[in-house]
């Protein structure tokens, strides 16, 4: 595996790949990582991977300066399961200040951008950026990030991009917990606590595949269902899978973010409701 730390080295060694697949991350990283670099060497013969916190996509009061940093241990990870590894700086993937940026769809501003404002924003637009210096052919990304793989759908179809977005499934800890960088964060009364979510999710999947219609009525109980147990649930809501608007279409997805203490989880379950 290569360690590349600038874009000119990048660009010099991927020049001549005929068949690249890219996974980008911000390090920290678990088997739900591994897996997507796993589910990438299926799919080419260069398989580049990429660690850098984007300062763009978080807000002033978030947790860019304790994000965790364990580069050393991400290499341990991917020696074997990657061609080369870009790790590049802030000043050497933002050398001026960024004053262009992507625009994201109104979805942006909806789920976890109505609680975190400029967040995509900042998301696609170092993704943009990485898949101009890496060219990929092909990008994986998980889906336990739902709303953020939608949106870098939507940004390759409307600019273009030859490139095919694949989404990788959300792995998962034995108590159905969704692997996350931030799990970390939790308690041990709280990391017992944490899969509660994932149940509650499948549990309002198991209602509407019994046919019960009353979307809102079972979004607000299983809201409540949370509240009771400690939790701030951010959003707890069914949408289209195609558009990530309020459920009207067959194929669904019920989209939940909710704090534990200070620590924010996300998840997802997909569902297909049954005709009428």
């Amino acid at each position: 595996m290569q360690i590349l730390t600038s874009t000119a080295e990048l660009r010099a060694r991927l020049r001549t790949e005929p068949n690249i697949v890219f996974v980008p991350t911000m390090g920290n990283l678990h088997q739900g990582h591994l897996d997507l670099m796993h589910l990438a060497r299926a799919h080419g013969s260069c398989v580049v991977a990429s660690i850098f916190v984007n300062p763009l996509q978080f807000g002033p009061n978030e947790d860019f300066d304790r994000y965790p940093r364990t580069f050393a241990a991400d290499c341990e990870k991917l020696t074997g399961l990657v061609d080369v590894l870009f790790a590049p700086s802030v000043t050497e993937l933002y050398p001026i200040q960024q004053t262009v940026f992507v625009e994201p769809p109104s979805v942006a501003n909806q789920l976890c951008g109505a609680n975190r404002p400029g967040h995509f924003r900042g998301m696609a637009t170092v993704v943009l950026k990485l898949f101009n210096l890496v060219q990929p052919h092909i990008a994986v990304f998980g889906q336990k990030d739902y709303q953020q793989l939608h949106i870098i759908r939507q940004m390759v179809t409307q600019f273009n991009l030859p490139i095919q977005i694949i989404g990788g499934a959300t792995v998962r800890a034995e108590d159905g917990l969704a692997l996350s960088s931030r799990n970390q964060y939790l308690n041990n009364e709280q990391r017992a606590e944490a899969a509660s979510l994932f149940r509650t999710l499948n549990h309002l999947r198991d209602a509407l595949l019994q046919g019960e219609s009353d979307i809102n009525a079972l979004e607000q109980a299983a809201i409540d269902g949370l509240t009771a147990r400690g939790w701030q649930v951010d959003y707890l809501t069914v949408r289209n899978q195609s558009d990530l608007l309020p459920a009207t279409q067959h194929e669904c997805v019920i989209l939940a973010a909710a704090k534990l203490g200070n620590t924010r989880l996300l998840d997802n379950v997909e569902v297909n409701l049954p005709k009428a």
